[in-house]
């Protein structure tokens, strides 16, 4: 087998590409992933969670539905990633977070953790609150 000068830049080329490690990141109750992959200057963060294998292990992971960040920051699948960059994938919310504090604050006061009027901790010395 010969190689022409071709042959030989290409392999040049693929020796010479610049790559950079980072971490792709995902994670449900039950099992929690990370993997740290090589990848090429100018990937972007679609690129890298697709090369990272990440969504044959999760299934469930759709990247039109879910969002991904870096270093807990929402970006775009378009961006690029840079070295030592964490890509992580977000599930969506089960619950509304502000439906929840509604209802845990309602508890606490029927159960008397709360005071009724200022929805505060009861304060043990005042008059009214040994009613």
């Amino acid at each position: 087998m010969s190689l022409d000068n071709s042959d030989l830049n290409n392999i040049h080329n693929s020796v010479n590409e610049e790559k950079f490690t980072i971490e792709v990141v995902y994670g449900v109750p039950h099992k929690q992933k990370i993997l740290t992959i090589l990848v090429s200057v100018g990937s972007t963060v679609e690129q890298a969670i697709i090369n990272s294998g990440i969504i044959i292990l999760f299934p469930e992971i759709d990247l039109s539905i879910n969002k991904v960040g870096v270093w807990n920051r929402t970006v775009k699948l378009t961006e690029e990633v840079n070295d030592l960059d964490r890509i992580e994938v977000y599930r969506p919310l089960i619950a509304d977070p502000k439906d929840v504090r509604k209802r845990r604050a309602e508890k606490a006061k029927l159960e008397g953790r709360a005071d009724k009027t200022t929805g505060g901790r009861v304060n043990p010395l005042r008059v009214d609150a040994k009613k």
